[in-house]
């Protein structure tokens, strides 16, 4: 019997964000900062004196917030190995505790009522910090719709007529001259029924992704036969980088859709899987049909990947596509992240 698809990984809190990624640094550098630039305001009792205030509260909120990047980024791992609110609370406190590391130097430096002005840091430390975490946990649920809809999309595709009938048609035509490898193709098509109906919201292996596309193929290779061919290159693949469900296998089914159905002689699809450097790369090419009426379909399976990748990765990830009169190719870059040990 073929071994099951593994899809079981710590999990990862949707709202809790990645401190080691680029666009969340930013994100948290430009909200504390406009946050800073409201209280300078509503603190100045005329316009001429909101520069004054500005720079005071810049003083005190600039190192607070550079320290608190930096512990969070080295505290990255273990956060996330933690249940949600336990979590938020650890980062409540980090930031708390190096609020008033920060006014225990600076207020006798200052000639400043350290119990006044302490108080003060703290307050305006916990807001800012309360106000970007319910800003992450909503933009986590504001995206986390594209996982639930890739998830249906994604089972609507497994059950189309003509895929389900064309597949159990092959498995019974094999029952009798092959009966080992009818076994196998029935495990396939549950294996895929099984992920596809799982909880996705968590990341994966890629290694395991790529099995769920090998299982896939598998079954489409039962009914065209010599006109699917595919290619793998997968020599530099880090297997155990961490994904979003559901984006490799998506793509192929879209590239035997559009590239390998239409055309009598079938086609070839070109599969890349690479690490360079500190980056993922997954690079799909396949035969393009300018007369295809299927295009609309691919463009929402797109749409919904790249919200994903926002969602997990934010601006460190990448989807770009090419087409040309013969070819279409996508190509997704990540950043390389590995499940704590």
């Amino acid at each position: 019997m073929a071994p099951s698809i593994k899809q079981n990984t710590p999990p990862i809190p949707i709202g809790l964000p990645d401190f080691r990624n680029l666009g969340v640094s930013l994100r948290i550098l430009l909200l504390a900062n406009a946050l800073g630039v409201i209280a300078a305001v509503l603190r100045s009792p005329v316009w001429g004196a909101t520069w004054l205030e500005l720079l005071q509260i810049s003083a005190a909120l600039q190192p607070v917030l550079l320290a608190s990047l930096l512990v969070l980024y080295a505290l990255n791992q273990q956060l996330h190995a933690l249940p949600y609110r336990m979590a938020q609370g650890c980062i409540l406190a980090v930031v708390l505790l190096l609020t008033a590391g920060v006014q225990f130097i600076a207020s006798p430096l200052l000639g400043q009522d350290l119990i006044e002005t302490g108080t003060r840091a703290w307050f305006f430390a916990a807001v800012i910090c309360g106000v970007l975490l319910v800003y992450f946990d909503l933009r986590g649920r504001a995206l986390s719709p594209a996982i639930t809809e890739a998830r249906l999309q994604a089972l609507q595709a497994r059950i189309r007529p003509h895929f389900l009938f064309n597949s159990i048609n092959a498995v019974l035509s094999l029952i009798r001259s092959d009966p080992r490898r009818a076994e196998t193709a029935l495990e396939d098509l549950a294996d895929l029924f099984r992920v596809l109906m799982a909880d996705n919201r968590q990341l994966v292996p890629l290694a395991d992704e790529v099995e769920l596309c090998r299982r896939y193929l598998e079954l489409e290779k039962l009914r065209l036969g010599e006109r699917l061919q595919l290619v793998w290159q997968i020599d530099d693949m880090p297997g155990d980088a961490l994904i979003p469900p559901l984006v490799l296998q998506p793509l192929i089914e879209n590239a035997v859709y559009h590239g390998i159905e239409p055309v009598q002689a079938g086609g070839t699809i070109d599969i890349q899987l690479a690490l360079r450097g500190k980056e993922v790369h997954l690079v799909l090419t396949n035969p393009y049909h300018q007369d295809s009426d299927h295009h609309a379909g691919n463009k929402m399976a797109l749409a919904n990947i790249r919200e994903r990748l926002a969602l997990h990765f934010d601006a460190e990830a990448q989807l770009v596509t090419q087409c040309d009169q013969q070819q279409y190719r996508v190509h997704i870059v990540i950043p390389y992240r590995t499940s704590p040990s």
